[in-house]
């Protein structure tokens, strides 16, 4: 069996260029006679890997000089608590609940302070992000906290909230490095890699050097620290090599691309083939608001259980695969990232056609 079209929200469908040259450096990484799963992390071969990943994120993301890029462990969960043990010096933060995650990291942070939820979208099943235009954040607040792209949903932030001046903390995990980005507007912005930019293992944390301090909540462990990463450039102790390096052709992959404009422009090139079928759809209908569609998860239904049951069953078999909407919600879920290719989209659709016309 061939390569199927893999439409997975993570871990999810990397380059086929970058797992072949991975492929190609298995047994012997550029002349070391090993694989850079065996090397050590403090090897000189492995300082270029990681030395070299960051400094193409950097450039990518055009992320300024007065930012850390931390490569940590443990993945956007464990950040739900680091988050507030190094930033809650108030013992207070703001949250918005636009779907799974964003509720997660607010129970979480509620361990450690007291966590206010400004805004939910829960009344409609998170089919929509709430107007962030004038929310109550209590002037003491030691950040605001979003997910920005929200995979089980499929909506995201496309205008970021107005955080009244507190620093905004953003979970970009389902959309990491699939538009150009202003990380200034950010005191942190993080994502676990295995959905858009690599294999599962990895959290890279992109978070503002004054944020970084030894003033964190009592207790907190020498390995939730930031500082603890910042000053030993992600190498406390043994990274997640082998998936850093993977990152990191990844990145490359990237910048062959065109960069993020051009990521963005193929992106909404993708998602506009699928919106725009379901939306003429008989049978097929999306379940966002328009005005607030992710272009890296579209989830959608039929409107009967059996039918939805019917399609993926059928899809599976066509080659399509983990087309299963998350269990929370049910129906279907395409994740469309950036290394799904516009064919895997125009198959999709003309297969929904069929299975439309066989249907009704």
């Amino acid at each position: 069996m061939g390569r199927v079209y893999n439409f997975s929200a993570g871990p999810a469908v990397l380059p086929e260029e970058v797992l072949r040259e991975a492929a190609a450096e298995m047994l012997d990484y550029k002349g070391t006679g090993m694989s850079v799963m065996e090397m050590s992390h403090r090897s000189k071969a492995y300082e270029g890997i990681i030395t070299e990943a960051e400094k193409d994120l950097r450039e990518l993301m055009g992320i300024p000089d007065n930012y850390r890029v931390l490569f940590l462990q443990g993945g956007a969960s464990l950040q739900f608590a680091m988050i507030p043990m190094n930033l809650m010096k108030n013992r207070k933060a703001a949250y918005i609940i636009t779907g799974q995650w964003a509720k997660k990291a607010y129970q979480e942070a509620g361990l450690y302070g007291e966590a206010v939820a400004v805004a939910s979208s829960a009344d409609r099943t998170f089919s929509y992000i709430p107007d962030c235009s004038n929310l109550p954040i209590p002037e003491d607040a030691d950040y605001v906290y979003i997910c920005e792209n929200n995979t089980i949903y499929g909506t995201k932030f496309w205008k970021l909230p107005d955080t009244k001046g507190k620093t905004l903390v953003a979970d970009v995990s389902s959309c990491f490095l699939s538009e150009p980005v202003d990380v200034t507007k950010y005191g942190i912005i993080y994502g676990g890699v295995q959905k858009n930019i690599g294999p599962a293992g990895v959290v890279i944390c992109i978070i503002r050097e004054d944020l970084i301090t030894q003033d964190v909540l009592p207790a907190t462990p020498t390995m939730m620290r930031y500082k603890t990463h910042a000053d030993n450039g992600s190498m406390y102790n043994t990274p997640p090599a082998y998936g850093i390096y993977i990152c990191g052709k990844v990145f490359k992959w990237l910048k062959n691309q065109g960069g993020l404009a051009a990521m963005k422009e193929h992106n909404e090139k993708k998602a506009k083939i699928l919106y725009d079928f379901l939306d003429g759809s008989r049978l097929f209908k999306g379940t966002v608001e328009k005005k607030d569609r992710s272009l890296m998860n579209v989830p959608f239904v039929t409107g009967s259980e059996e039918l939805d049951a019917k399609f993926v069953k059928e899809a599976k078999a066509a080659g399509f695969e983990n087309l299963k909407g998350h269990r929370t919600v049910g129906g279907m879920r395409a994740s469309i990232y950036n290394a799904m290719p516009i064919e895997g989209v125009k198959k999709l659709v003309a297969f929904m056609q069929e299975f439309e016309t066989a249907n009704t």
